[in-house]
């Protein structure tokens, strides 16, 4: 069995959190072969250099250290160690800092078995392909650069240009989405839903009847066509939906608007 085995540091000042942890994953499956504990960031900071591991879980409210100033130490002393933090602070501004520090992901408290697996198995992949995102990794930098981090509008520009993209693609997902972005899908759906004040596949759904609006507007093409070019593979789905979200059918929203730019 000559597959790598990863190192595991959990920080946590709490040690029924760190026991938790322990205890709600198998480890084997994850092929982590090496755990060690930390009270808190300078405790872990002192583990980290003298063992650097591969994935660190981290809490963001420590004594001594704090998650944040933890993550961003550990970050420039090895950025490839991929860390995820535990918090209880579902806050923006946490977000954007740990975003700007490299953070990898998030697991919100009170932590379950099948959140903690999913993110560590989410680290390892990315360990084994650090190269997937690359692209998108790049558009992320650019966007989040020191002059543009800070605001809300920046992580919309982000996820607009991944919809933008993806539109026309039927098999486009929240999980894709957060893949794409390195998040959870769990952490990302509470993201999406605080920025846009709805469910990701309500959003998702409107900028689909946009773009078919504008489409019925100025091409000839017919209903199947477009519902094709914005990912809808049946075209009596896609009347529905048109109608459910713009109050007429494609027909009828077509020739009233066209009517209303002949007078």
């Amino acid at each position: 069995m000559g597959d790598y085995m990863y190192k595991l540091l959990i920080v946590d000042d709490e040690p029924l959190v760190r026991r938790g942890i322990k205890s709600l994953v198998d480890f084997d499956t994850l092929n982590i072969g090496e755990i060690e504990e930390a009270v808190n960031g300078e405790d872990a900071l002192n583990k980290f250099l003298e063992n650097p591991p591969d994935i660190v879980l981290a809490d963001i409210n420590m004594p001594k250290m704090d998650g944040l100033s933890f993550s961003e130490k550990a970050k420039k002393a090895n950025p490839s160690v991929k860390i995820a933090l535990i918090t209880g602070y579902d806050y923006f501004d946490y977000a954007l800092q740990a975003i700007k520090i490299g953070v990898d992901d998030y697991i919100l408290k009170p932590v379950s078995k099948s959140d903690v697996h999913e993110v560590l198995q989410k680290l390892i992949d990315k360990i084994k392909d650090s190269g997937t995102q690359k692209e998108i990794q790049k558009t992320l930098n650019t966007l989040l650069s020191e002059e543009q981090l800070g605001t809300e509008d920046t992580y919309k520009e982000v996820i607009q240009e991944i919809l933008d993209k993806e539109i026309s693609n039927s098999e486009f997902s929240l999980k894709m989405l957060s893949d794409a972005l390195g998040y959870s899908s769990g952490y990302l759906s509470g993201l999406f839903k605080k920025l846009y004040g709805t469910t990701f596949k309500e959003y998702l759904i409107k900028q689909r009847m946009e773009k078919a609006k504008l489409m019925l507007l100025t091409t000839d093409l017919k209903n199947y066509e477009i519902a094709e070019s914005i990912g809808i593979n049946d075209v009596n789905y896609f009347s529905a939906r048109f109608k459910k979200v713009v109050g007429e059918s494609p027909k009828q929203y077509k020739e009233r608007v066209r009517k209303a730019d002949d007078k």
